[in-house]
């Protein structure tokens, strides 16, 4: 990747980054729209859209100072921080949608300086006979005229002279800014202070609307950090000239607003685009001052979009190699962007012949926010990455941050429900074109989001376990393990730890491998982890991992004393084993008293060559040894049920009783499964009588042959005293799951 952005020795220093934003934000919409916005809005409802706008451009300044005094921002400014935080392939689409905005922003300002010959026209047609072409006509022809102006000075000069100019500009703004404060008006004479209260126009237009209109008064506080390529020392000059610029604005339009409230009426403000001349010292003053704050406001711009554009380019983001090479083609010495620049200049030719101040204000709006509200999110999800390598000399506040981001979107469509989706549709498109044209390299956006997540997790984790050793959780839940090193022989029990942990549960699922940690070993866990998590790559909410251990043994007394993927520790273990080749079930049997010493409830599935069948039913064996397995055994059946691969399932409970019992336990198990409110019908609940001469396994054999799945229960007394023969004898069945709980579970 490249990194020749801008001109590699740097000219500028902090000036220029605030005064091109100190010009932008007191530019075309103060001096043509904010009486408007004032005598619609009155005094205290514009002071609020001050500060509203300024919940999104303040958190937006502090997220680029923050931002840019952790790296080093070349060429491009904040596409350069968004495409290096997010990665380039979403960066590179918020990037595109900047350079528009940037580049709409041209037109914006000239459309705007057409504007200011108004009362040019106006003494024209007073004074001359014989003008036949209309105002709107003569203010488009000289918007037209003085971008051709702009295009030559930059084709020719460069951003050397656009910044001398800058000064000029910035120096005749400030002359017009006083002679208006000192200026007064007739109205000031009769004003009693009731404006103050809010008092506007009849029928005023709505504040979203004026909003809207107005928003991009204040988003020239980014406009320097388009220059970063050109700064001799980025990190001091982009916060400092930023933050400055943002604050001086936002004090300027408050003190401009009371003066507007105090000189004028609110027809006044709100019909008369020109009624700051009325009251300033000198009203020729007020469009010289809008002609130089356009003028102003678009050098920054035409100077910061072709740049962006370029380098864009130099990160290769278009199909085309060529398209690439010509844009990201600088000329002389200070690497000038001259073809980025006629690509600019076109654009703004085409947005000046179709547009007006306000269409454009809204369009332009609807980027800046995408923009700013990707800034703003970069700077929150950093505060949480916790990344050793994030360490910004300036420190923005995390809710600042989150305050920017969510103002932004909501006032995207707060201020055009239509223009807000037409931006979001262009930016998807975007993405979806770029991805396709160019693979993502990895970091960005997922480095920073996995940094986040991963520090929400521990918090998450520690919390859990701290409730846990509180005594705190009121209610249980499965988290089961399994270990195995079958994963590519048979998937029937990963299938189960799947089901289990789909939705009520949580799963870890950990392959053994046969052996000595060594270095060999290690590579091959980190191989053969991959091709399970290959094969496990369906929707799954199971944890998956490999362990080097050389006994089963050893791989269980490690596996169970590893904390649950839920933060709190495993509760249940998984065995499986081949009910037509059962090799491991010995092995099964021998390791049940160590699982036991850690009190964990234990499954013991037995796999059919059938698999899981159809999964049309489950089948729930309750015999009178089951006190305590029995409601482990529902829950369980239950829980499995709730997964989508059984939704054409029902859950079948056979009970088997003593006679003498048959009455009563029988009302006690009706009496479960309505007042736990398990979706089990009565109809399908069967009370089998138990006599001297019924054999149990031939029984569950004939009923249960045909299931899809099979849960029963066990007594470790049984299996100490029987072994293995306890899980044999069920030939023709199907899969089973063997239940022995640790305690009695409370259905609620």
């Amino acid at each position: 990747m490249s990194n020749s952005y801008g001109n590699p020795k740097g000219r500028f220093g902090t000036l220029p980054v605030f005064f091109t934003a100190i010009s932008t934000i007191l530019g075309a919409i103060l001096f043509l729209r904010f009486g408007y916005a004032v005598g619609n809005l009155g005094f205290i409802q514009s002071v609020g859209l001050i500060l509203l706008g300024h919940l999104v451009t303040i958190p937006t300044a502090m997220a680029i100072a923050e931002i840019a005094t952790n790296q080093k921002v070349e060429g491009g400014g904040e596409y350069f921080i968004i495409s290096r935080s997010f990665g380039l392939n979403i960066g590179s689409a918020i990037g595109m949608a900047l350079f528009f905005s940037q580049a709409i922003s041209v037109a914006f300002y000239l459309i705007a300086f057409g504007e200011a010959f108004e009362p040019l026209y106006s003494w024209l047609i007073t004074n001359y006979e014989g003008i036949t072409i209309s105002m709107e006509l003569f203010k488009k022809l000289v918007s037209l005229v003085g971008m051709l102006l702009l295009s030559l000075l930059i084709l020719t000069k460069g951003a050397s002279v656009g910044l001398q100019a800058l000064y000029v500009v910035v120096f005749v703004l400030f002359i017009s800014l006083i002679s208006f404060f000192l200026g007064g008006a007739d109205f000031a004479a009769t004003y009693s202070g009731n404006n103050l209260l809010n008092i506007t126009v009849d029928d005023p237009d709505s504040f979203f609307k004026v909003f809207a209109i107005c928003f991009p008064a204040f988003t020239g506080m980014t406009a320097g950090v388009g220059l970063s390529g050109d700064l001799r020392d980025p990190k001091k000059s982009i916060p400092l000239g930023t933050m400055a610029g943002t604050i001086c604005g936002m004090l300027m339009y408050i003190l401009i607003c009371y003066k507007l409230v105090i000189s004028a009426s609110p027809e006044a403000l709100a019909t008369n685009q020109f009624v700051m001349s009325d009251i300033a010292l000198w009203g020729p003053i007020i469009p010289i001052g809008l002609a130089c704050a356009t003028v102003s406001s678009a050098l920054g711009s035409v100077m910061v979009a072709p740049r962006t554009l370029q380098a864009i380019a130099n990160d290769k983001i278009f199909p085309s190699d060529s398209a690439n090479a010509l844009l990201s083609k600088g000329k002389g010495k200070d690497n000038e962007p001259f073809n980025a620049s006629l690509i600019v200049i076109l654009i703004s030719f085409i947005v000046i012949a179709a547009g007006n101040v306000n269409f454009v204000a809204e369009i332009i709006t609807m980027f800046f926010m995408v923009t700013y509200g990707s800034l703003c999110m970069i700077s929150f999800l950093q505060h949480f990455n916790a990344d050793p390598s994030y360490r910004p000399a300036f420190k923005s506040r995390w809710y600042l941050s989150l305050l920017g981001a969510i103002m932004c979107v909501y006032l995207m469509f707060k201020i055009n429900f239509t223009y807000a989706v037409m931006a979001t549709i262009i930016m998807v498109v975007l993405y979806v074109a770029i991805s396709y044209f160019r693979k993502e390299q990895g970091g960005g956006m997922v480095a920073i989001f996995q940094g986040a997540l991963f520090q929400l997790n521990r918090t998450i984790r520690i919390y859990l376990q701290k409730r846990d050793r509180q005594g705190e959780d009121a209610t249980w839940r499965p988290s089961v393990i399994c270990v195995t090193s079958d994963t590519f022989d048979r998937f029937t029990s990963f299938d189960l730890v799947r089901w289990i942990s789909y939705k009520y549960g949580f799963g870890t699922y950990i392959h053994q491998i046969n052996g000595y940690y060594s270095n060999a070993t290690h590579l091959e866990s980190k191989e053969i982890l991959s091709r399970v998590l290959e094969l496990t790559e369906q929707n799954s909410n199971v944890y998956v991992d490999t362990i080097i251990s050389p006994s089963y043994t050893s791989a269980i007394a490690q596996a169970i004393q590893l904390p649950g993927v839920a933060g709190k520790a495993n509760n249940m273990i998984l065995f499986e084993f081949s009910k037509l080749n059962p090799v491991n079930l010995d092995q099964i049997v021998d390791n049940y008293p160590l699982v036991k010493a850690g009190n964990f409830d234990v499954c013991i599935l037995g796999s059919s060559e059938r698999a899981y069948s159809k999964r049309k039913n489950i089948h729930i064996w309750i015999k009178p040894i089951d006190y305590e397995n029995a409601n482990l055994m529902i829950l369980l059946g239950y829980i499995i049920w709730g997964h989508p691969d059984w939704d054409i399932a029902i859950i079948k409970i056979f009970s088997i009783l003593p006679t003498e019992t048959i009455s009563e336990e029988s009302e006690k198990l009706f009496n479960l499964i309505k007042e736990g409110r398990l979706p089990i019908s009565a109809n399908n609940i069967e009370i089998l009588e138990r006599n001297s001469d019924t054999d149990i396994k031939d029984l569950i054999n004939s009923k249960s042959k045909d299931a899809s799945l099979t849960i029963l229960g066990f007594r470790s007394e049984t299996i100490k005293n029987n072994g293995k023969e306890i899980f044999e004898g069920y030939d023709e069945m199907g899969s089973i799951l063997f239940v022995n709980s640790s305690s009695v579970k409370e259905i609620q």
